[in-house]
Parts: structure tokens; C-alpha cells; sequence
């Protein structure tokens, strides 16, 4: 949960809105509707280049971020703070994703959300196919040897059946999307560090609060 208060500070100054990083990139991005100024990648030097409409899209296409429909705040006021946290983002280093992760934190800042890292999902195992007869569903086995047996005073070759099985989600999968989580952090850990360092917000002072960094660890002990 995000952190949200007022700050005083002495000698009469003017009082700050706090924010922790999350609550003050969504109020950036979803209520101020402050878009992104990407630079140009390293390898063009063209005077006048910049990233058009047609690469963003792609990008948050890539990222499979939903786009925003015609309801930026086009040709209106964005409070500079905004603009401030913004610019930011736009400057995420190479190491952190660069460009990619900084649509990505701008654009999950703009729909309210936070990278799904599956939570509650447990791989299970189950059948890699299955079918419907008159009994209900049945699993889809497969012949994987024979063997003789003497049934009846007789030799008889019977086949040995197996089931296929597959774990869903395999565990790969959630690996990833908790990594995916952890970039994100990472990210905005560093857009934190960098707003609270470069201190150029006039009326929104970002605190150090963050969201939980592997949320899947955290546990709930009962009250005493």
C-alpha cells in the first residue's frame, strides 16, 4: 500500500504532499496524464530524431500494455511535478531495461497496477491430455512397453500403459513473472533514489516507502 500524508517543515516553508515512488508515479501518470520524452536510441545522430507514435505503440504492444484510448490531457496544464517524475522515468538506465522498463512503469503508473507475479499459484501436475467418454473425463494414456503374464495357465502379451503428465503453470513460468516483479522494483527503487536526491519536486515530496520486494516471501502470523 501506498503512503500518502502531508509534510511540515519549518520556518513557515510550504507544506508537501508525501508520497511513497508507486503513489506518486500513478499520480503522475494516471491523474496528471504526463507522457514520456523518450531520447533517440544511441545509434541515431540525426538532428530532429525522436520516437514516434508507430515505436511506442509497438513497444507497449511488446509489453502487452493496453493503450489509453485518446484520453491523455492533450494541449492542457500538467502540475511540473509531474513532468518532473516523467522526465525521470524517461531516463531509466540500460541496466535497469532502459526504454522497454520505462514504458513499463509509466504505463502500469497509468492503469494502477503493479506486474502480475502470480500470486497464490501452485504448480500442479496434470495429464498433458485428456478425453470425454460416457464415464466423464479420463486422462489420455499412451503404450510405453509390453510384457508377458500368464493368466489362465496361458502366456499373453499385455501393453503397459502410462499418462503423460505436465505441470501448469510450470514452474518456470512464475519464476518469470517474479522476476518480471523484481525489474520492476528495481526500476522504481531507482526513480525513488533519483527524485528524492535530485530534489527538484516543488509540492510532492516522495518518501522512502516501496512496495514489498518478493511479496510472494511475506507471511501472516495470527495476532496476539
Amino acid at each position: 500500500m501506498s503512503v500518502q500524508g502531508r509534510i511540515g517543515h519549518a520556518g513557515g516553508a510550504k507544506i508537501k504532499r508525501a508520497l511513497g515512488v508507486q503513489a506518486a508515479l500513478e499520480w503522475a501518470f494516471r491523474v496528471e496524464q504526463a507522457q514520456l520524452e523518450l531520447p533517440p536510441p544511441k545509434d541515431v545522430t540525426e538532428e530532429g530524431f525522436g520516437f514516434g507514435l508507430e515505436y511506442v505503440l509497438l513497444q507497449r504492444a511488446m509489453l502487452g500494455c493496453k493503450v489509453d484510448g485518446g484520453q491523455h490531457k492533450m494541449g492542457s496544464y500538467t502540475h511540473p511535478d509531474a513532468e518532473v517524475i516523467a522526465a525521470t522515468v524517461a531516463g531509466m538506465p540500460d541496466r535497469l531495461g532502459g526504454i522497454r522498463m520505462a514504458i513499463q512503469v509509466a504505463e502500469l503508473a497509468r492503469a494502477g497496477m503493479t506486474p502480475d507475479w502470480l500470486p497464490g499459484v501452485v504448480p500442479r501436475c496434470v495429464p498433458m491430455e485428456t478425453k470425454q467418454n460416457q464415464h466423464g473425463e479420463r486422462a489420455t494414456t499412451v503404450v510405453v512397453s509390453t510384457e508377458r503374464v500368464k493368466t489362465r495357465g496361458k502366456w499373453r502379451t499385455v501393453e503397459v500403459l502410462a499418462c503423460p503428465v505436465t505441470w501448469r503453470p510450470h514452474p518456470e513460468q512464475i519464476a518469470s513473472a517474479r522476476r518480471g516483479y523484481e525489474d520492476w522494483w528495481q526500476a522504481i527503487d531507482w526513480v525513488r533514489d533519483g527524485l528524492i536526491v535530485g530534489g527538484m519536486l516543488r509540492e510532492v515530496e516522495v518518501t522512502a516507502a516501496m512496495p514489498k520486494m518478493q511479496p510472494w516471501l511475506a507471511r501472516s502470523f495470527p495476532a496476539l
